[in-house]
């Protein structure tokens, strides 16, 4: 345990394990399971003291899994109280900016936990999504100090506390994984890709055989959407900002049926967020470029690249359909975020994101987008979700001048987490500004922004921009071993593999089986539920 535990506590400790066999068994599930762990102290010691708090009724009804679940939530409590009532009257408007991301942040960890806890009705792998997003938050909260070179306002945090938290969260994750992997199937809720799903033909107008009529209507529809409310910054609607029509749906709305704004043809330039209270919404635009939505915050003028997102999303089950997201702070203003999801169930089709660096933030939980256009230069589709991009225009564009451009940059900090980012039948190009000087300017795939970074190219055209070692380290050897980078199948002048690196965390895929792991019917589940938002998609490979 280290330093970690206070003198009185390690005392305590060695007391608990002297005089309690009794506790080495919860509900049949050995304590020792805490050896599985990542950090097994860390285990051993929060649940053999939680467990003498439980009465005997509770310790028949506590599983292994429930207790670390249990433990984990109530030290998230600590450290949200504890940095909420931090005294943050000496911190500079950058490091206050950044305190606000964790307030946020340590809130939807709370909440990610909260439904969590129950092994009987939640399904275990939807968990470990929501577990994976709770490391994620904890990183990204450290992280807004570090971005914006407040670091020393970080040693005001509970540094014991905060240690331990993320030692939990990842024991936590590691604990749901072992208990997914042992579940019986009849517990599994999810459909998985049956054998055959990799087969599904597509209907000739394009969506699979199981989408509604009426949501294929809708989709296929160029008249004007059936909206709850509508959107026209010229007054010809219900209201001239998306921000206030996103207001009002919050009162509009009953339960958590889906609500539909209708976006008009025009330029809003606003930063729209949609709060994790605001379920089921979704967005739709008169096209790309048509509709769009426009902001310019970033790091350099004292944004975290968290809170730099022209939109943000957070409400489950969003879905943005012909709209055009960009920021234009410009390649010199660093982290600049068009949009930023981590909403769970989250689609986007037919949308466009415009910026430089730092684009499109796959922030967390799971997301997918097709036939979509991502435009940028340094690390323009990153973060830590479970995402696949399917169909989709990836341009990569002009960066500062003796710059290079990387197209990823995934942000999978635990090997237990379900993260990655997938590109599936793309085209990855040269935007119409870099084109004249591809030649001069290295494009990579991507570059390991965290040590378990993970990214599979498959089936997807790749131009000539693309550098022929395809993959960019980040500083040094750092996560070149742990790394998972692959790559399928893919076609075009920038595709072969004959000279890209030989990291061991590098794979040149060559087994349809092994590259149907990253479908999305496996890696996204996608069966049980892309059909519901009328969003056509492939299945399998």
């Amino acid at each position: 345990m280290g330093n970690n535990i206070k003198l009185l506590d390690k005392l305590l400790y060695a007391c608990f394990l002297a005089l309690s066999f009794r506790l080495v068994s919860i509900n049949g599930e050995q304590l020792t399971s805490c050896a599985q762990t990542p950090y097994p102290d860390t285990c051993n010691y929060y649940l053999t003291r939680d467990s003498m708090l439980l009465s005997s009724q509770e310790e028949k009804t506590f599983a292994f899994h429930d207790l670390a679940l249990r433990v984990t939530m109530d030290h998230t409590v600590q450290v949200h109280r504890l940095v909420s009532s931090m005294d943050v009257s000496s911190f500079d408007g950058r490091a206050r900016s950044a305190w606000s991301d964790c307030l946020e942040l340590y809130e939807d960890t709370m909440h990610q936990l909260n439904r969590s806890m129950s092994s009987n009705t939640v399904n275990p792998r939807d968990s470990q999504t929501w577990l994976s997003a709770t490391i994620t938050n904890h990183v990204t909260c450290q992280n807004g100090f570090k971005e914006l070179k407040v670091e020393s306002n970080l040693q005001r945090f509970p540094n014991l506390m905060l240690t331990n938290f993320s030692r939990l969260l990842s024991n936590s994750l590691a604990i749901n994984k072992g208990y997914t992997i042992s579940s019986p199937p009849s517990s599994i809720h999810l459909h998985e890709e049956s054998g055959n799903g990799g087969n599904r033909r597509l209907l000739a107008d394009g969506f699979p055989s199981w989408v509604s009529a009426s949501d294929r209507k809708l989709l296929q529809s160029t008249a004007a959407p059936k909206a709850d409310l509508v959107v026209a910054n010229d007054g010809s609607g219900d209201f001239k900002t998306i921000s206030e029509a996103v207001a009002a749906s919050a009162k509009r709305r009953s339960g958590d049926k889906r609500f539909v704004i209708y976006v008009k043809a025009g330029t809003y330039n606003e930063n729209v967020e949609i709060k994790r209270s605001m379920k089921n919404l979704m967005i739709v635009g008169d096209g790309k470029d048509a509709t769009v939505v426009t902001g310019s915050r970033n790091a350099k003028d004292g944004s975290t690249t968290f809170r730099s997102a022209t939109f943000a999303v957070m409400g489950a089950g969003f879905i943005a359909r012909d709209m055009t997201f960009q920021n234009t702070a410009g390649p010199q203003k660093h982290q600049a975020v068009a949009l930023r999801s981590g909403s769970d169930f989250s689609v986007f089709y037919s949308c466009s994101f415009k910026g430089y660096q730092d684009t499109l933030y796959v922030y967390s939980q799971r997301q997918f987008y097709r036939e979509c256009d991502v435009y940028g230069t340094v690390d323009f589709i990153f973060g830590d979700a479970v995402v696949v991009l399917q169909n989709c225009n990836i341009y990569a564009r002009k960066p500062m001048s003796g710059k290079w451009n990387t197209v990823t940059a995934q942000a999978r900090t635990d090997p237990n987490q379900n993260t990655g980012i997938i590109i599936h039948g793309c085209r990855i190009t040269a935007a119409s500004d870099l084109k004249p000087v591809q030649g001069s300017v290295k494009t990579y795939l991507g570059r390991p922004w965290q040590k378990y970074s993970r990214t599979v190219i498959m089936m997807s055209s790749l131009d000539g921009l693309i550098d022929p070692q395809g993959w960019l380290p980040w500083s040094g050897s750092f996560a070149l071993s742990t790394l998972y980078y692959g790559e399928y199948m893919n076609t075009g002048s920038g595709a072969s593999t004959s000279g890209r690196v030989k990291w061991p965390g590098y794979h040149v895929i060559t087994s349809a089986s092994d590259a149907r792991k990253f479908t999305v019917g496996n890696f996204l589940a996608g069966n049980s539920w892309i059909p519901a938002t009328g969003v056509p998609f492939l299945v399998g490979l």
